[in-house]
């Protein structure tokens, strides 16, 4: 609390206090119980999922929801000149820097098979896919509170529940 919060005002001659008012009394749709538990909210299932990149807000937004997923990602990039075949890179994205051109936008990699991180332009991306398994999906706090009661519906004792390994 500040002085002022706790009654003290700088108005009043040294040594005198104010009566502090009372805290409101706790009701309404933002009192702390109303606010105590709040709804979830679903994650889009992504894996799987190759998006249409036709206009600059579709590729921007297409690589939000790439770096808020928690598994790899596929990057077609497009043919440069005199280049021949296709350029994919497959990793985690882990860093994304908006500039305000698509050329001055780039997206960071951790490559699964090397230590390498590659930076790649969102103008040189022709395709995005999400190639990798969600490792976090279904595991929310919830999904572990459900597998733990129903170990114990089923009498087990001195239940733990252990992480899956990753691949």
């Amino acid at each position: 609390m500040s002085g002022r919060e706790h009654g003290h005002d700088r108005a009043l001659p040294h040594g005198t206090q104010a009566l502090a008012s009372p805290p409101p009394p706790e009701s309404g749709p933002n009192s702390t119980d109303n606010l105590e538990v709040v709804p979830g909210f679903e994650r889009e299932n992504l894996q799987g999922w190759i998006p249409q990149l036709a206009t600059e807000a579709d590729i921007r937004a297409v690589i939000e929801k790439a770096f808020d997923y928690r598994g790899d990602v596929t990057i077609t990039r497009k043919n440069r000149a005199g280049e021949q075949g296709v350029s994919e890179v497959t990793g985690y994205l882990f860093d994304r820097r908006i500039g305000p051109t698509l050329e001055n936008s780039v997206v960071r990699l951790m490559l699964a098979n090397s230590n390498e991180r590659p930076q790649i332009a969102y103008s040189e991306i022709a395709a995005l896919a999400f190639s990798g398994r969600d490792t976090a999906a279904g595991k929310s706090y919830e999904a572990w509170v459900k597998k733990y009661w129903e170990k114990r519906a089923q009498g087990e004792k001195n239940i733990s529940i252990e992480p899956e390994t990753l691949e």
